[in-house]
């Protein structure tokens, strides 16, 4: 089965700008492009649109309305290209830290829409790879960290080895369908209340 063809949203107050970027996604094959002139509620029609790749295009963007942009793309978890026609580096980093896949400074031409807008969603996707690979790593620290806890309190409570401490938990998570870590949690828990 083909992959679905993404949804483009296009954010432009100029017309014919707004013109440019969307022949140059039709003519890339893009067919499900959506045009928005009206900045106003723009994240209420990106909820109701619900694309896959968000374009904007800013002719002379002020600060304010960079900002309202880069909090735009912070919220909506998708690839943003930007088209800007003049910024500097305060811009363009605010930009990166706001998670805008392609920011392109004065280059708004037909030909170049499809392979900024591909590049948005290879750089968006591969961050988000990123991210997800670093909160799973982070996770699974955090869970050694609980088992490694519950393993102290099992070698000082009962007189077990590390080696034992960790057969038990094993042994009792399997018995309780749940993970290690969570009976770990349980027990430090537990532990903690008996302190008290």
């Amino acid at each position: 089965m083909p992959p679905r063809p993404l949804t483009v949203l296009v954010i432009d107050e100029n017309a014919v700008r707004a013109a440019i970027i969307e022949a140059g996604l039709r003519e890339a094959g893009y067919a499900s492009v959506t045009l928005v002139r009206d900045v106003n509620g723009i994240a209420q029609r990106i909820a109701e649109i619900e694309p896959d790749v968000i374009v904007i295009d800013l002719e002379n963007p002020n600060r304010d309305m960079l900002e309202n942009m880069f909090s735009l793309s912070r919220a909506v978890k998708r690839p943003i290209a930007m088209f800007v026609d003049h910024s500097d580096a305060s811009a363009i980093e605010a930009a990166v830290e706001a998670g805008v896949s392609a920011y392109v400074v004065d280059g708004l031409r037909q030909e170049r829409v499809k392979p900024i807008v591909d590049m948005a969603v290879s750089r968006f996707n591969a961050y988000s790879r990123m991210a997800r690979e670093l909160e799973e790593a982070k996770s699974e620290l955090e869970n050694r960290k609980l088992v490694d806890r519950a393993k102290g309190i099992l070698m000082r409570s009962r007189g077990l080895s590390e080696d034992e401490a960790y057969t038990l938990l094993r042994r009792t998570a399997m018995n309780q369908n749940r993970k290690i870590s969570e009976i770990a949690q349980s027990l430090i828990l537990a532990a903690g209340l008996l302190k008290e």
